[in-house]
């Protein structure tokens, strides 16, 4: 989807609530608090009212489009915008590519990603087999010495999962101790796996168990290595990894830790979907089942 596209196709409020529509309710109108499928269409377009329990609705109600003042096709300009930045959109060139320099407002933008975000938040997520690397990188903060115990203490941790030829996960985390890197496996790779490889850090001999481990010694200049026609390397993750920080250094510029998760799980959607041809549609469609976002809440 192009935005000429978007531009042309979702030109209306009417247009966008009729393929919203289609995306909640693929097999017809249900009504959203107790599901009955009696539901009667109201003289105010788009608005519906369950024959069961006499609760009106539309199609955004319970969304992440819910209370929401901006007219949908600028949501859906926004939802493009966000999809196709591979390193990510900030707030502010969200706003002057949507209002202008001199109109809307930061908040109002700022507002708009982080709801877009929380629809890209996967859940049931499958577990990671075949082969998969993990790596831990870090992120923000001060850096006062390369390598030094107190640059990493002013930085905050993220894991990475990455099957090869498959998903990618981003994990903020408390620390990179082997307790908690097993967990992160435990969670998220299956007990089927045929190896995680690593680099040699030593928390991950102990996080990994008794599942096959492979590493790789960047210490001593070693990247990647080729046993029986396999590669053992992480540089798939590490190629996610460098993605995820041209983001923050050259797009977002600056993200705070409380908001750091709602960052990795936009990365990881698009990364994930990266070849699929209804990206856009598919995050319409996160939208219009996730729960709604205040900005209370976001703001809390």
């Amino acid at each position: 989807m192009t935005l000429p596209e978007v531009n042309n196709l979702y030109s209306t409020d009417d247009r966008c609530r009729e393929l919203l529509e289609r995306l909640r309710w693929p097999e017809g109108l249900i009504c959203p608090r107790c599901k009955d499928t009696r539901v009667s269409r109201l003289k105010e377009y788009a608005r519906y009212e369950c024959v069961g329990c006499e609760y009106q609705f539309t199609a955004t109600s319970g969304t992440i489009f819910h209370d929401s003042h901006l007219p949908l096709p600028i949501w859906f300009i926004a939802v493009l915008l966000l999809c196709e930045a591979k390193k990510g959109m900030s707030a502010m060139q969200l706003k002057r590519t949507i209002w202008g320099k001199d109109k809307g407002s930061y908040k109002t933008a700022w507002y708009l990603c982080h709801r877009i975000r929380a629809a890209m938040k996967e859940v049931d997520q499958p577990m990671l087999d075949g082969t998969v690397e993990m790596d831990e990188t870090y992120v923000g903060g001060k850096k006062k010495g390369f390598g030094s115990k107190v640059a990493r203490d002013a930085k905050e941790v993220v894991i990475g999962l990455r099957q090869r030829n498959g998903d990618l996960r981003f994990f903020h985390a408390e620390d990179a101790k082997s307790g908690t890197l097993r967990q992160y496996i435990q969670e998220n790779v299956s007990t089927d796996v045929d190896v995680i490889i690593t680099d040699s850090f030593p928390a991950y001999k102990h996080a990994v168990g008794d599942v096959e481990h492979k590493t790789v010694n960047h210490l001593a200049g070693e990247y990647a290595r080729y046993e029986n026609g396999a590669c053992v390397t992480t540089n798939t993750v590490e190629s996610a990894f460098s993605l995820l920080k041209r983001g923050i250094m050259g797009s977002w510029h600056k993200i705070s830790a409380k908001h750091l998760v709602a960052y990795l799980d936009e990365m990881t959607f698009r990364f994930n979907r990266r070849k699929r041809s209804d990206l856009f549609i598919d995050t319409l469609r996160h939208m219009v089942t996730a729960d709604p976002l205040t900005f209370e809440s976001l703001t809390a």
